[in-house]
């Protein structure tokens, strides 16, 4: 027997304890980090180490505890110690995430009345733990300064939605890279479901190809590769998730059941919970019997002890390039992970005017979404955002702040019920992130696929969002290479006198900066104008979109139809074409 300060050798999907609602997974430790050397590795729960700190003794060469060492060692006590200290800390970011996820939910639908919840994002999460702080802490920032750069992130999203800065962001950004970024998400789902971590266990990485055929059970993953190897697709757990969650739940929302994804996940969970059966979740193993040991609690509660207001103010001199670093990197992220995902999660909903590509109630869902930052790094959680899995709700029939508020009520009850929401086991929930993934995709239909200059970024956009396993990184992408090719096309345009135009460029998206409404929100105009009764509405609010002119500068053209598909405007196919035209929009 030894002892790792990684945790148990165990799979992904035996360290994550899940909340039914929303989706949202947090890590767990056995009662003790011992393995049996006999056990294959399979993929590890790594974890910051949070405030804890590895107490290196002059026999020790591994000032993160990162090693394996024997219980012989005369430095095992210090592994036990940091590996109880991160039991706690654990425990601690359970009942943190699940606090600040049901007061920012119930927020959401309250003030802002739109059925999205909000939480820790998951990769926000990954971003957070394993390139900012690092694995035990071994990154270029600590854990604590960490939470300093958050807190500050926050009040800055703050200020940027007060202002409309947010506001202007989601709506200037190109129509079909808005469109894109739902149907991203969908497959980013969709890509969770599949995995061992979250879902049926369908896929995994393999030495050979990035992804590959799955479905053994987990004591058959190479612990080197990944891959199975052997008994590929013979896992009970997976098909149980396949036809009970999966095939069962869609049948169900075929014929408009309410309440058809719940009905899945609890069917698969009351088939795993029995003990001694071939799909249960209660392996008579280490973790299995402290997994069944904490089920039978029912009901229990956590305190936050060692995450709380954990914050490092000391941010100056030898430690300011390390706060400087992790606020930006936050900031350029989050800005486009958290914008990104609320604003799709409205249009999933319906709630996006298609007139002024925004919808009611943005700013105060803005604000809570940012207080949300600042509030939970208060209780030790990386960035709060609007979370991908409330397109289940949606899906469900939601569409006002009730759901948020039940969603919110449904996390505040899960503090107590731990237990029972933490035994929900992941190929309950595999299929049911794929399904909403389906419905999420289907935006797809309305991407303008006719025109290259609109098509490949937002391929690109929806491609890379799960690839990478980050809505950041998607938008970012896709924004880059619809700059390139839009301005690249404007200045051959310009420079051959409108001779050289692109292919189908009539049915060209219509975009522009100068978004309606403006840069700054209704009350900044409203005191600029000396209103005292600023906060009220004025029909001046909204402000007329500016006339849009043709490439040779002279003709005034419509620009009504943007955001509908309806061409209002055209680069001239040839110079000197008097009408610059109306186009037919997309077929």
């Amino acid at each position: 027997m030894s002892i790792t300060a990684r945790g148990t050798w165990r799979s992904e999907a035996q360290w994550k304890m899940m909340f039914p609602i929303g989706g949202i997974f947090f890590k767990r430790w056995d009662s003790l980090s011992i393995r049996d050397l006999a056990d294959p590795p399979l993929n590890e729960g790594y974890d910051t180490g949070g405030t804890c700190v590895c107490g290196t003794t002059p026999e020790m060469n591994d000032p993160f505890c990162m090693a394996t060492v024997n219980a012989t060692s005369p430095v095992f006590e210090v592994y036990n110690n940091y590996a109880t200290c991160m039991q706690e800390v654990n425990r601690d970011l359970v009942t943190a995430t699940a606090a600040i996820a049901a007061l920012t939910s119930f927020c959401m639908g309250l003030f802002a009345n739109m059925p999205i919840a909000l939480a820790p994002g998951m990769g926000l999460n990954a971003y957070f733990a394993y390139q900012v702080v690092g694995f035990h802490g071994s990154g270029l920032v600590s854990y604590r300064m960490a939470l300093t750069a958050v807190f500050v992130e926050g009040l800055i999203f703050v200020a940027l939605s007060i202002f409309g800065l947010r506001q202007w962001l989601a709506r200037a950004i190109p129509s079909s890279l808005k469109i894109a970024s739902g149907a991203g998400i969908g497959l980013y789902l969709a890509l969770i479901g599949l995995t061992y971590n979250a879902g049926i266990g369908a896929i995994t990485g393999g030495s050979g190809d990035p992804l590959e055929l799955a479905g053994c059970v987990p004591s058959l993953l190479d612990g080197v590769s990944g891959g199975c190897i052997s008994g590929k697709m013979r896992n009970p757990t997976m098909w149980i998730g396949i036809f009970c969650g999966g095939i069962f739940t869609a049948f169900l929302m075929m014929y408009r059941v309410k309440g058809a994804i719940i009905a899945g996940i609890l069917l698969v969970s009351i088939i795993s919970w029995p003990r001694d059966t071939p799909v249960t979740y209660f392996a008579h193993t280490t973790i299995g019997d402290s997994s069944f040991n904490f089920f039978k609690k029912v009901v229990t509660f956590h305190p936050i002890e060692r995450v709380l207001v954990a914050q490092d103010w000391n941010i100056t001199g030898g430690n300011s390039g390390q706060f400087a670093l992790a606020l930006i990197t936050f900031l350029y992220v989050d800005i486009l992970d958290c914008t990104g995902t609320l604003y799709s999660m409205a249009r999933f909903c319906g709630a996006i005017d298609e007139d002024t590509q925004d919808f009611e109630g943005s700013a105060i869902a803005y604000l809570v979404d940012a207080l949300g930052i600042t509030i939970g790094s208060l209780f030790g959680s990386p960035p709060v955002t609007a979370f991908i899995e409330s397109g289940a709700g949606i899906s469900e029939g939601g569409a006002t702040g009730i759901t948020a508020c039940m969603t919110g009520m449904c996390f505040f009850v899960s503090i107590f019920f731990a237990p029972i929401f933490a035994s929900i086991p992941p190929w309950a929930t595999g299929c049911t992130l794929i399904l909403v993934g389906a419905m999420m995709a289907r935006a797809c239909t309305d991407i303008n696929w006719r025109y290259i200059g609109d098509s490949i970024p937002a391929f690109l956009t929806l491609a890379i969002m799960p690839f990478t396993y980050s809505i950041a990184y998607g938008l970012i992408a896709g924004i880059i290479s619809y700059t390139i090719l839009n301005t690249g096309a404007w200045l051959i345009n310009k420079a051959s006198g409108g001779r050289i135009i692109p292919h189908d460029y009539e049915h060209k998206d219509y975009w522009t900066y100068k978004v309606r409404g403006g840069l700054l929100p209704g009350w900044v105009k409203r005191v600029l104008k000396g209103k005292k009764d600023f906060w009220r509405d004025y029909d001046f609010d909204a402000a007329e979109e500016p006339p849009v002119y043709g490439v040779d500068g002279l003709n005034e053209v419509n620009s009504q139809g943007a955001g509908t598909g309806n061409r209002s405007w055209e680069m001239a196919e040839r110079k000197g074409d008097v009408n610059v035209g109306v186009g037919s929009g997309r077929h």
